[in-house]
């Protein structure tokens, strides 16, 4: 008997909450809570494609910014390619006008020791030449014949 009792207050617990319109109450929270999960759910789906048009956006400004940067290090290692290129070039021309000037200097060295060895050896010539015809002819004839020697052997040296 008990539990008839209890289905009795039950029913009638059931048709106070209805009169007073509960269930309509819970009905229409349930809906406005669904309508709220819906928007939310459309708010969250506009700003997943937001989202991806920016990552598109962000990926294509990378790619762009990896193939200019790419061609500005091709372009730096043409430039420094050339200066190298450059550098080298100049830097050989510079051995090459050292190396003439200096076989120039050689050379001119060399003919002036030539120039004094020959004068330094005419002059030891003549003397050479100066003393033996003194000391075999003498008077004016030996003076004679060593102006006429002097004059041939300087001759034949310059």
């Amino acid at each position: 008997m008990d539990t008839l009792w209890v289905g009795v207050a039950f029913v009638i617990f059931i048709a106070i909450l209805a009169y007073f319109g509960v269930p309509k109450a819970i009905v229409s929270a349930l809906d406005s809570r669904g309508e709220k999960v819906a928007q939310e759910l459309a708010e969250a789906r506009r700003l997943r494609v937001e989202a991806e048009k920016l990552l598109a956006e962000y990926e294509a400004k990378r790619k762009a910014a990896e193939t200019e940067a790419a061609s500005i290090v091709a372009a730096a290692n043409d430039e420094a390619k050339r200066l190298a290129a450059e550098a080298e070039a100049k830097l050989n021309d510079f051995v090459a006008r050292r190396t003439k000037s200096a076989e120039e200097k050689i050379a001119l060295a060399e003919s002036q020791a030539e120039a004094e060895v020959r004068a330094a050896a005419a002059e030891a010539a003549t003397k050479a030449a100066e003393l033996i015809i003194r000391s075999q002819v003498g008077g004016s004839t030996g003076d004679a014949l060593f102006a006429a020697g002097l004059g041939e052997v300087k001759a034949k040296l310059n």
